[in-house]
């Protein structure tokens, strides 16, 4: 860190640094000036003065100041407020003295002065901060301004001893008056020494805090010199030290006469809150399940009335091929949206039932976006929506997590942008990495905006509960199950990150998420590349100078151009001088003049030479035919990512040429000459998967249950069969013990012989109990034919 560097060349060392600044009482941190007041390093004493250690604070509040003051609404208003006003009225910093918050709900003064350095990360300015611990100052300061006889109550000043024994220094008339004129004899305060076993808990479990100088509160029973005994609360702040001791001012209230009926009504508006609650919270979830049930009863029925109405006309309309293709068409439209209302249902049963677990693997960020981006895209063209994929500081792309869930997580989020969001609207998700303090993890900020209907306050407060669907006219028209934002919250929880939202209705809504992801210790292999020269086109000023960036850490030299006629200028312009770029990349969907027409106006004016790519976060199906017509060489999907970027370069740089196969059309999987035992009871089950099978080329051999297929394969000669695929719930003989008998034949072929799970038992431990049965693979049901045939050509 440039910190280290700096100390080292002034030799002092990185402890020296912190042992220092510790003594002084001096904290320095960097922040971004964001809307979060990201911190991005600090040293000991910033976590010392807080009192939280650095991987607790990362956890809880991941290095977002405004999530930290959150607890303390009034404070972070003035502190934003005197932020806002420096970068409005560019002061280049600011000073401040906050009553900041600490660890146990506790409060320190500090002095802040900050100044904001010319230095940028993310597209945000950088400030640098030093605050100095004044708590003590501010303490004495207060009691300087103390006339004790005016205070309410006994008032006393103590010297608390290392003994713990109380010497008293000052006190007020209405104390000497109740304790007599002995509490002064030999300055001992007698009232620690009165009735101390009725007190003993309550001043021995804040020993450590008094002796600390921590400020305290206690209930204590006293007597006074006229032997009335009394109830007195007893609250105390430090306002000075002596020989390292604390000397605190105590107040005392006599609460004797209100204390037993404010006991009984404490305890009596204790249960009574405690009830209401608890009818308010189950009169909640009766309404809500009575409203999810309602709901659920008119989304399952309409999809079940589409597929058997369309079944229906289909029969009767058998002579026209073209009608009967358009039923089955939305036949399989309703039955996956009816499949994803039963998923949601049976997520949350899983969750709340403690069964869900996490199945963490190895995945590529790159191909994990473009699956996203790949099921979403088509529900965001059908409303003319534009959509678009950011990514800042993307120094890892090789993770380990549950990437199943995680893409849950994702499409949740944007398929209800894409519902709530109208034609014409836009959809940005933004990818954002920053440092983490844990060693081979990387902390990481995915946010979702739009410019949707947004949502209500009243809305906001349960988005994240059970059966919570918004009570809107424009939202009762969409179906949905009122579960996809309640296991999105517990997924997230579950991966020991965070979701929030902010929503304004009629203007959007933003949901920003934070995850710790583990880092794949595999090293990037980016191939080496030539000094290219390379144009970037792109009206997103944020997006285009991040991919500059990213192009210069590979070794290039990259510029930017904000539109199309500004693109076709300077390519003319390099032309002429003859300093030509060596590589356009242009983003197709530029207001004015977009990427194609570009490519066709530079290869009107230079001819072929000048390489050219089409970036885009749409299917390259979709525009390839036009893309290429117009002169482009390939494409580059968005968003940018470095190995993205490298090695579609490197393919251009050898004079390599994308799969011409089309990214929208369907795989064809041949497995001729290949035969499988299909094991499954259920016959109309067995039927659809041997037709589907059959029309891929195997030959299917069927058996009704475990025992029968335990059977056939032992009847069979060696090497017969190719692959198993085995039901797991199954009369006779289930799945998982046919499985296990096959494994223990004594033949070759019986441990090599592929065996995949085929049921509808879908959650982690289902998988895990599966593998451990000896099975290779494990397919979902209902059946989708493509992951299938995917799974099955993997398999072989």
């Amino acid at each position: 860190m440039e910190y280290d560097d700096h100390r080292q060349t002034n030799g002092i060392t990185g402890y020296e640094y912190n042992t220092l600044m510790s003594l002084l009482k001096v904290s320095v941190s960097k922040h971004l000036l964001d809307e979060h007041f990201t911190l991005v390093w600090a040293n000991e004493f910033y976590y010392e003065l807080i009192g939280w250690d650095k991987e607790a604070y990362e956890a809880r509040y991941h290095n977002l100041c405004d999530t930290y003051y959150a607890e303390d609404p009034e404070e972070l208003a003035r502190l934003t407020e005197v932020v806002v006003d420096a970068v409005t009225n560019n002061r280049g910093g600011y000073t401040h003295i906050s009553h900041m918050p600490k660890k146990g709900g506790e409060h320190v003064w500090v002095r802040m002065v900050a100044t904001f350095a010319d230095e940028y990360i993310g597209g945000y300015q950088v400030s640098y901060t030093v605050m100095t611990d004044i708590n003590d100052l501010v303490l004495m300061q207060k009691t300087q301004t103390i006339t004790y006889n005016a205070l309410p109550g006994f008032a006393a000043k103590y010297h608390i001893g290392r003994d713990f024994k109380p010497t008293l220094l000052e006190a007020n008339a209405r104390y000497t008056d109740f304790f007599g004129d002995g509490c002064w004899e030999g300055r001992q305060n007698p009232l620690f020494k009165q009735n101390y076993s009725l007190n003993r808990q309550a001043i021995d479990s804040s020993r450590e805090k008094i002796l600390s100088g921590q400020p305290f509160s206690l209930g204590l029973t006293v007597q006074g010199a006229d032997g009335r005994r009394a109830k007195l609360q007893l609250n105390a702040t430090c306002v000075d030290w002596k020989n390292q001791e604390p000397i605190y001012l105590a107040i005392f209230i006599d609460i004797t006469d209100v204390t037993e009926l404010r006991e009984m009504q404490s305890q009596l508006e204790a249960q009574a809150a405690a009830l209401k609650e608890a009818l308010d919270a189950a009169k909640q979830a009766s309404r809500a399940k009575s409203e999810f049930l309602s709901s659920m009863s008119h989304d399952i029925r309409t999809p079940m009335n589409a597929i058997v109405g369309m079944t229906e006309i289909a029969r009767v309309h058998l002579d026209d091929p073209g009608r009967v293709e358009n039923c089955l068409d939305k036949i399989s439209l309703s039955s996956q949206h009816l499949l994803g209302l039963i998923n949601d249902v049976l997520d949350m049963t899983a969750i709340e039932s403690g069964s869900m677990a996490l199945n963490n693997s190895a995945f590529s960020l790159p191909g994990f976006m473009e699956n996203v981006v790949a099921i979403i895209q088509p529900s965001a063209e059908e409303r003319h929506q534009h959509l678009f994929i950011r990514t800042f500081g993307v120094e890892h792309e090789h993770l380990s997590s549950d990437p199943l869930r995680l893409k849950q997580v994702f499409i949740n989020i944007l398929s209800n942008a894409v519902k709530f969001t109208p034609e014409g609207g836009s959809i940005t998700l933004t990818l954002e990495e920053f440092p983490a303090a844990k060693a081979g993890w990387g902390q990481f900020r995915f946010t979702f905006s739009d410019t949707g209907m947004g949502m209500s306050a009243d809305f906001m407060a349960h988005i994240f509960d059970s059966f919570a669907r918004e009570h809107d006219g424009r939202v009762d028209k969409t179906e949905g199950s009122g579960l996809g934002m309640a296991i999105t919250k517990r997924i997230v929880d579950m991966m020991g990150g965070s979701i929030t939202v902010r929503s304004t209705e009629g203007k959007g809504s933003t949901f920003v998420v934070y995850l710790s992801l583990r880092i794949e210790e595999t090293p990037p292999c980016y191939p080496d590349l030539p000094p290219l020269r390379v144009l970037i086109a792109d009206d997103d000023a944020l997006m285009c100078e991040y991919a500059v960036q990213t192009l210069d850490a590979l070794g290039l030299r990259a510029e930017c151009a904000e539109n199309g006629e500004d693109t076709v200028q300077r390519v003319i312009a390099a032309h002429e001088d003859g300093q030509d770029f060596d590589v356009l990349i242009l983003d197709w969907k530029m207001p004015g003049a977009d990427g194609l027409e570009v490519t066709r106006q530079i290869r009107a004016r230079l001819g072929e030479a000048l390489p050219i790519l089409i970036a885009s976060s749409y299917d390259w199906a979709d525009i390839r035919k036009e893309a290429l017509g117009a002169g482009a060489n390939d494409f580059v999907s968005k968003p940018l990512f470095k190995s993205t970027l490298c090695h579609t370069l490197k393919r251009l740089v050898h004079g390599e040429r994308q799969n011409d196969r089309r990214a929208g059309e369907t795989p064809r999987y041949d497995f001729g000459g290949r035969r499988f035992l299909l094991v499954e009871d259920n016959p109309l089950n067995q039927e659809i998967a041997a037709e589907l099978l059959s029309q891929a080329g195997a030959a299917v051999d069927c058996a009704a249950n475990g025992a029968e297929g335990c059977e056939k394969f032992a009847l069979s000669s060696p090497g017969y069969y190719d692959l198993i695929l085995m039901d797991v719930q199954m009369p006779v003989m289930n799945g998982y013990e046919a499985t296990r008998r096959i494994r223990a034949l004594p033949r070759k072929d019986a441990r090599r012989v592929p065996i995949m799970a085929m049921t509808a038992d879908a959650f982690a431990a289902d998988i895990e109990k599966a593998r451990e049965a000896g099975m290779d693979g494990h397919l979902a049901k209902p059946l989708d034919l493509q992951l299938m045939l995917r799974e099955l050509e993997r398999q072989l």
